[in-house]
């Protein structure tokens, strides 16, 4: 973590402390004062004791682009549980399914990593495989048999890939992060 910003530093620190200790509670599903002292107390301990790696932080968080990111993401995942459901239960032939290579325009792996992520939560795809140096995606994708369903996929995809870059990556905002000991 950069030792130029120190406030940076805490603000993280914190909130890791903070997500613990609100899974600790929702864990337990008691939401009283005690269970989340005990959530900060435990999260403490974990921190202290299993420390992560340091991940870099690159740019900034723009919370409309992350709103309108996570709005996009749940109307695709209705659509596609509904898509899925039908697929499963509609008289005929079972759909023709492929593995689809997808270039992204990321820059950091913690991007990368929330693309993945969105990709796979999404019903009716899977990331198989992730090229981390080339930013490829390779994808299993239910319902391929027509250039249309693999255009709907594509064109997810590109929306994704736009919503997260407006969230995380703006130019205007990328100031990469040295860790120590990386170069």
């Amino acid at each position: 973590m950069s030792a130029a910003n120190p406030t940076r530093t805490v603000l993280r620190r914190v909130t890791v402390l903070v997500t613990l200790a609100a899974v600790w509670t929702l864990l337990w599903g008691d939401y009283s004062p005690g269970t989340a002292l005990v959530g900060l107390m435990v999260a403490t301990v974990i921190v202290t004791v299993l420390p992560l790696p340091k991940v870099p932080i690159q740019g900034r968080v723009h919370v409309v682009s992350l709103l309108r990111l996570i709005t996009r993401v749940a109307w695709f995942l209705l659509v596609s549980s509904v898509q899925v459901s039908w697929l499963a239960i509609r008289p005929g032939s079972l759909p023709l399914s492929a593995v689809l290579r997808v270039q992204l325009a990321v820059k950091s792996d913690l991007v990368l990593v929330f693309a993945s992520n969105i990709l796979s939560m999404m019903p009716g795809s899977l990331v198989l495989e992730i090229d981390q140096t080339r930013r490829v995606l390779f994808c299993h994708v239910i319902n391929a048999g027509s250039a249309r369903a693999m255009e709907t996929f594509r064109h997810q995809v590109t929306e994704v890939e736009r919503l997260l870059l407006a969230a995380f990556e703006r130019d205007a905002d990328w100031r990469p992060e040295r860790i120590e000991g990386n170069p």
